[in-house]
């Protein structure tokens, strides 16, 4: 008979999935690797991807998922790789759970608030290495993960979490979020380019913007915020960090700037709710009125004797600080917040609750409700746009052509699933009238609502349009099933975004 023998190395990357694109470490050097055991089968796709990638400066469609800025420099140790590999292999054919969590090669990177949460009764998650406090247990629920496909063991931790923010005050470590500093002469030259939006404002100014590639694709999301007359503090999501560095990067060779990954060297926590003020205002002398700091805007304060940089900016849809510090100084920090925080409601909260929260108040996360193929206009961001700024911006006529059309036929929607037990994860299909008209991109469960709520893009030829969206019936298909859901160009919460400004 016939007889087929392999015999060979494989190569698997941490997360079983190969690596594309152009390395981090060597300018110009593209790699694809890493396939183990699916090269032949995909090679034919690759190469032209990889050719168009290396010819055009970009790949040729939305590529994330295998694009080799997803790796840091820890994933390369013989001895995490041994761990982890080992398990991912495993985990190839085996089901998929929503929320799954890596069991091994952990503690890669920790926050200084790490043992303060899992003291408190955290249960963590792994985002690019950092150990994240995803959920607190502190109702009696078993302190680990129960997967289903279903509600999973923390959704009543993580409804109480979402409560004590939309109704009190919540605390949340965010030292993971990514953290580069941006000086010299063309500081804001470069950054003003690089920004949809106009980040050459008043020192102090905390600007919410996009990078967009030629095209108007979206390559990042995050903020800048300008400490200086060329001095610049850039803020993204851990997710997403090496990716936008590398775009930084890249982007400074042609300038007369220099850019320091400071993520490493600084705390942040994230004060949010209706009572961070009362909370804050116990530990410092600062003016946190509306007048005296008002949204948008950050300054240097001494918040319970600590030297602290506060912005006041959010994720969650309600008023708050980001406070970032020292990381020696970041425990005492803590303490002092949540002693203060004590008679106001305090909780600590998790990423669980923060992807519900950025969901009800219809906040874009990169990589799931925005990518390198959807535009600002598209993904409902047009606001972010400066198109009267001297010198204007990359990607700005790409947005110009779009703005000049009559209607968008692409256009990202909220939505919610009217049925209290289903759940939304991303891609479901969304039928109107019968008919498949787009795909979620991501979805949590609501407990302001008490029903799953997602984001989605709608594409129709005629213009995704308000009239068109109310005179349609639309359902999303659920594990085969259809169930009834109600579109809406605004977020079910806040629509009007004012509870971030009271």
């Amino acid at each position: 008979g016939l007889q087929l023998f392999f015999n060979g190395p494989e190569a698997f990357p941490p997360d079983g999935i190969y690596y594309m694109g152009e390395s981090n470490e060597v300018d110009g050097c593209f790699i694809a690797a890493g396939f183990n055991s699916i090269g032949i089968q995909s090679a034919g796709g690759v190469g032209w991807v990889l050719g168009d990638w290396i010819i055009d400066g970009a790949p040729p469609m939305d590529v994330n998922n295998v694009d080799i800025r997803r790796s840091y420099p820890f994933q390369s140790k013989p001895e995490f790789l041994n761990e982890r590999v080992s398990e991912s292999l495993g985990l190839l054919y085996a089901m998929h759970w929503p929320f799954r969590q890596y069991e091994t090669a952990r503690d890669q990177r920790l926050s200084p608030l790490h043992d303060r949460f899992k003291n408190a009764g955290a249960v963590f998650g792994e985002m690019a290495g950092w150990e994240r406090p995803n959920w607190l247990a502190t109702g009696g629920e078993n302190p680990e993960y129960e997967y289903s496909w279903g509600k999973q063991n923390w959704h009543d931790a993580s409804g109480r979490e979402c409560m004590a923010v939309r109704n009190a005050v919540g605390l949340f470590d965010q030292t993971s979020f990514a953290n580069f500093e941006v000086t010299g002469p063309d500081a804001m030259k470069m950054l003003n380019w690089m920004s949809c939006n106009q980040v050459d404002t008043e020192v102090g100014k905390a600007v919410y913007t996009q990078w967009l590639n030629d095209k108007g694709g979206i390559e990042a999301d995050l903020s800048v915020t300008r400490q200086g007359e060329n001095e610049y503090m850039v803020v993204t999501g851990a997710g997403a960090a090496n990716r936008d560095w590398q775009w930084l990067r890249r982007t400074a060779r042609d300038y007369d700037v220099e850019i320091v990954d400071r993520t490493d060297e600084i705390a942040m926590m994230g004060l949010m709710g209706p009572n961070s003020r009362a909370v804050l205002s116990q530990l410092t002398d600062q003016d946190l009125t509306n007048e005296g700091f008002p949204f948008g805007t950050s300054m240097d304060m001494t918040v319970a004797g600590i030297d602290v940089f506060a912005i006041r900016m959010t994720y969650v849809g309600e008023l708050g600080w980001e406070l970032y510090t020292s990381n020696d100084d970041a425990g005492v920090l803590f303490d002092a917040l949540m002693e203060a925080g004590a008679d106001h409601g305090i909780e600590l909260a998790g990423y669980h609750a923060m992807n519900t929260l950025r969901t009800e108040a219809g906040y874009r996360h990169w990589g799931h409700d925005i990518t390198d193929e959807d535009t600002p206009l598209e993904a409902g961001l047009g606001f972010t746009c400066a198109y009267d700024k001297e010198g204007g911006f990359r990607g700005m006529d790409a947005c110009l052509a779009q703005k000049a059309e009559p209607f968008r036929t692409k256009r990202l929607v909220q939505f919610r699933l009217e049925d209290t037990e289903r759940l939304l994860y991303h891609d479901e299909p969304i039928l109107r009238d019968g008919e498949v008209v787009g795909r979620t991109t991501g979805g949590m469960f609501s407990y302001v609502e008490g029903k799953a709520l997602a984001m989605a893009y709608l594409n129709n030829e005629e213009g995704v349009t308000k009239d068109w969206i109310e005179s349609g019936t639309f359902e999303i298909e659920v594990a085969t099933e259809l169930i009834p859901a109600t579109a809406s160009l605004r977020s079910f919460y806040d629509p009007k975004n004012e509870r971030v400004k009271v």
